[in-house]
């Protein structure tokens, strides 16, 4: 009975370890399904623009860069790089006005940064060209075919109105004479969610800032905004003296150093929940070139900038001077706006 009681007793835990060895499995093939899932819908998030392929040889050349011949190189991309960033707003729609947003149909943009990435990605410039900039705006090509109409002494950001983000893109390269490597669209909604994910962001205003247009309301001093709060700083413009854009710009740079230091002081890596809905609301928010969009292209750049901070980031604005033709107007001020851009070719 004793021998039969320890047979017993063994074929129990055999059995026992069998179950366990199935719940194991169908945990890791849940995890799996999981993982491939969120994969999936992190990458269908990502909306695009063949770029390259509308605008062709037409462009600025691109730098030339000599490969490093070291075994150790690093594998992830180190060159030099040039990333047009837009921030849009369709004007339509319930959540952009109830963010902000005006009310009038057509996609716009009035946020346009130029970031310049070093040699090393260890250092990077972001260059800001105001909305209200006197251009001259290129012909460019539709998506539904024919172009649109050049035109001498236009807004700048009347580019994307009219003719989307391949227009944005010549428009930029014609007033800079630099090649740009990548575009990035954040919608404004999807920035607001952003900025809520990562737990929201610590800015320090030197004015006070009363705009029911933005919707923000706040006395100087140091705040900690959630996602509407800072998307309200972003646009706020009539709360500031005189209405100035330039002065909005200064606000949207203190809002980019908040944002790498939000980054950077919050561990996603140990909270796959917090990391999940960051990747969610900033893939969301996206719309890149095509040679930008895909979650592993994104993460292949963002481990490329795994050694810069906040504080290794300089924020410019385009040297520019009030127009001649209207003094609502700017113009880019020469020669000091072509000397910055042949520093970031």
């Amino acid at each position: 009975m004793a021998a039969r009681g320890g047979q017993d007793g063994r074929g129990g835990r055999r059995k026992a370890l069998r179950v366990a060895g199935l719940a194991l499995a169908g945990s890791l093939l849940l995890g799996a399904g999981a993982a491939g899932w969120a994969y999936w819908h992190l990458n269908g998030n990502i909306r695009s623009v063949d770029i390259n392929g509308a605008l062709g040889d037409d462009r600025p050349a691109r730098p030339v860069t000599v490969p490093s011949a070291s075994p150790s190189a690093s594998p992830v991309p180190t060159g030099t790089l040039n990333i047009l960033v837009l921030g849009s707003d369709s004007r339509t729609g319930e959540e952009n006005q109830e963010l902000g947003g005006g009310d009038s149909g057509g996609a716009r943009s009035d946020t346009a940064m130029v970031v310049h990435l070093d040699t090393g990605r260890t250092a990077a410039t972001v260059v800001s060209i105001p909305r209200d900039t006197l251009v001259e705006r290129p012909s460019c090509p539709l998506p539904s075919g024919g172009t649109t109409r050049a035109a001498s002494g236009a807004m700048f950001n009347t580019a994307y109105e009219l003719g989307g983000p391949v227009c944005a893109v010549k428009t930029v390269e014609t007033l800079t004479g630099v090649r740009m490597d990548h575009y990035v669209e954040v919608d404004f909604s999807g920035f607001a969610d952003l900025v809520d994910a990562l737990g929201g962001v610590t800015v320090t205003t030197d004015v006070d800032i009363d705009d029911d247009k933005s919707h923000l309301h706040l006395d100087a001093g140091t705040h900690h905004l959630d996602g509407t709060e800072a998307l309200g700083l972003a646009r706020t413009r009539y709360g500031l003296a005189g209405g100035s854009d330039l002065a909005r710009i200064e606000l949207q740079h203190k809002l980019v150093k908040a944002l790498l230091e939000q980054v950077s002081a919050t561990d996603l890596l140990t909270d796959p929940a917090q990391l999940y809905q960051v990747a969610d609301a900033l893939t969301g928010s996206l719309t890149t070139d095509t040679g930008l969009d895909s979650l592993g292209e994104l993460t292949s750049l963002g481990r490329s900038l795994g050694d810069l901070a906040a504080d290794d980031v300089r924020t410019l604005t385009m040297p520019v001077l009030p127009a001649p033709s209207d003094p609502n107007r700017v113009v880019a001020d020469q020669p000091d706006a072509a000397e910055l851009w042949e520093s970031l070719r």
